[in-house]
């Protein structure tokens, strides 16, 4: 069983928020738009990280985080990007990896808008974080929690804080 933190455009916001937020989670997931690899590495010395890289994220980001990563938690096989739409509204270099990887959960940020929504054509959960950050158009900092216990996703929360 293993405790996630998903989070997205964080866009070089790492604060006691988030912190507080994902301190009792086993892994945070980064959906892209870190926002500099300095950034990353302090969220990777507060708890395991597994990112890709966003549209914003420079050389030595994309060069360490790809743009895409498939994998498996506990059962559950995960894919996660940055800009992959949402169902029925997929980039098509999503849809590609998708049709390839079959996931269970596909993750991706992008938007600043956060949503959840099971697709019953590829038969996943789509989860978009939204944005942890501070910088963008959003009016609320958003992130996820879940435990993923086997093949079971359950027990999600939404983090939701307002910009200073």
């Amino acid at each position: 069983m293993k405790r996630i933190g998903i989070i997205s455009d964080t866009h070089g916001t790492f604060d006691d928020t988030l912190r507080e937020f994902l301190k009792d989670v086993d892994e945070i997931w980064h959906a892209g738009d870190i926002g500099s690899i300095e950034l990353a590495d302090r969220i990777a010395a507060f708890k395991p990280l597994r990112a890709v890289s966003g549209n914003i994220d420079g050389g030595m980001t994309r060069r360490v985080y790809p743009a895409f990563q498939a994998f498996e938690c506990e059962r559950v096989q995960v894919l996660m990007t940055h800009i992959g739409g949402y169902p029925r509204h997929y980039d098509p270099r999503a849809v590609q990896k998708i049709q390839s990887v079959h996931p269970k959960l596909f993750i991706a940020g992008h938007s600043h808008i956060l949503k959840v929504i099971y697709d019953p054509v590829y038969d996943l959960l789509h989860v978009n974080p939204g944005a942890a950050g501070e910088f963008g158009f959003h009016k609320v900092r958003t992130a996820v929690r879940l435990t993923i216990d086997g093949a079971e996703m359950r027990d999600m929360e939404v983090g939701e804080w307002p910009r200073s």
